[in-house]
């Protein structure tokens, strides 16, 4: 194995208890997975999945959970699963929560409960799965309460991801697909770090793009893309790498290893620098992992 002077962070991984998630979309990611049992072991065991990081230079995963009841089957359950995942390596770990302003008559208490009682660090909207734009506070008065969640994560010092592009599961609606929406939120609140998650891959990714190169505050990551089609959706990385951030996307359908995707990146025909840049110095900078 290859020595390297920093380690490595994996700002987008699945780390899920499988009986919250419909039963279908579980077969469909263990399907794919060479060892379902190490999976298991990998979403249910946060001392395995260290020892795993610790194994191969990874010093930090972001855990990726939203709420999803209708298209994945996540509850609010999954901000308590992910809380308690997290805490047992608070410094391993950057917990991602969900919240969904149509669910709860309370947004600002339920956000104080999750980035304050509960630790999270980070807020995950899903467009084509919680089926609404992240504007839609300009347009819906049941979507209002996104300015709160939004006020909230300023407040908190609390980063916010967005699933830009598409998505195939069952239910999931793409015409919230479009990253364009995160233009409102960018200039309505400009002390929000914003990343447009997956930006906008494969439909998308030049408004994705634009979004990057016009607001200082948005951010990406390089998530549920096969590291060798980089080059191909995102010809553009290279003049943004200070915007990337590394995701493996783990264990979603296609993805067997987070380290062999972490390989497959580096073999990438990318400068030193940017390679560091998206393997670890922009997460630190944007999840002040170290402040």
């Amino acid at each position: 194995m290859r020595t390297f002077d920093y380690k490595f962070i994996d700002i987008h991984v699945h780390i899920t208890p499988w009986d919250a998630v419909k039963p279908e979309i579980a077969a469909a990611v263990k399907a794919t997975q060479a060892d379902p049992a190490r999976l298991d072991e990998f979403t249910t065991d946060p001392h395995k999945l260290v020892a795993y990081m610790d194994e191969h230079n990874i010093e930090w995963l972001g855990l990726i959970n939203y709420l999803s009841p209708d298209v994945i089957g996540y509850t609010e359950e999954i901000n308590n699963f992910t809380a308690r995942f997290a805490a047992a390596y608070p410094n391993r770990f950057i917990p991602f929560g969900g919240i969904d302003p149509r669910r709860t008559p309370r947004v600002a208490e339920q956000m104080d409960h999750l980035l304050g009682e509960l630790g999270l660090k980070a807020i995950k909207l899903h467009p084509p799965h919680q089926l609404f734009n992240v504007n839609d506070y300009l347009f819906n008065k049941e979507l209002a309460g996104l300015t709160v969640v939004y006020e909230k994560c300023i407040e908190y010092g609390a980063s916010l991801m967005v699933h830009t592009g598409t998505s195939v599961f069952k239910g999931a609606r793409n015409r919230f697909a479009d990253p364009l929406p995160i233009d409102d939120v960018a200039v309505d609140f400009p002390d929000l770090k914003i990343i447009a998650a997956h930006a906008g891959r494969p439909m998308y990714t030049e408004t994705a793009f634009f979004l990057l190169r016009r607001h200082p505050n948005v951010y990406f990551d390089i998530s549920s893309t096969p590291p060798k089609s980089l080059p191909q959706y995102y010809p553009w990385l290279e003049r943004v790498a200070d915007k990337a951030m590394f995701g493996s996307d783990w264990p979603a359908p296609g993805v067997k290893d987070i380290y062999d995707n972490i390989q497959q990146f580096l073999a990438l025909n990318l400068s030193d620098e940017d390679k560091r840049k998206i393997l670890r110095e922009n997460a630190v900078k944007v999840f002040n992992l170290f402040g």
